[in-house]
């Protein structure tokens, strides 16, 4: 506890206008140990049953339609080559004008973003809207093909 008396000439102590934090400190101490005692304690765990997935894998269709962007920025619907103006065309005759066929596409990785986005956005306007991004796992190449793993790297 702290205090402090200042004396004066007629030997009278004078009013400390000053507020004593000493308590004030200790009652917050205790408030906190309090909490730091209570607040693990007012975690309850309820046990969650949720119930099991069952759901069935997706079909997939039997002949899927490809859209490939080559190196050169060729484009190929399946085996078909054709260009940006009849790509709408030729998706249309490989889906058989059903909008909701999902389409694949797949793209050279030195093809520009630019050129991807186009094509997409062409389906897009022509309706269809279920597009998929064929990859390739370079992983499962390198393992299936050891020569491409001892290849050098290409800048």
């Amino acid at each position: 506890m702290g205090a402090r008396l200042r004396g004066d000439d007629d030997s009278d102590f004078s009013e400390n206008s000053e507020i004593n934090v000493t308590p004030f400190i200790d009652v917050m101490l205790v408030l906190l140990i309090i909490f730091m005692i209570a607040a693990p304690l007012s975690t309850v765990d309820i046990p969650v049953e949720l119930p099991v997935a069952v759901a069935d894998a997706p079909e997939r269709t039997s002949d899927p339609v490809f859209i490939t962007i080559t190196e050169d920025l060729a484009l190929a619907v399946g085996e078909t080559r054709t260009t940006h103006d009849r790509l709408f065309i030729d998706v249309g005759i490989a889906t058989l004008q059903k909008r909701d066929t999902r389409i694949y596409i797949r793209a050279d990785k030195s093809v520009p973003y630019g050129e991807f986005i186009r094509v997409m956005n062409i389906l897009r306007a022509d309706g269809f809207l279920k597009v998929g991004l064929v990859g390739l796992d370079e992983n499962a190449v390198e393992a299936a093909d050891p020569a491409v793993s001892n290849a050098p790297a290409v800048p």
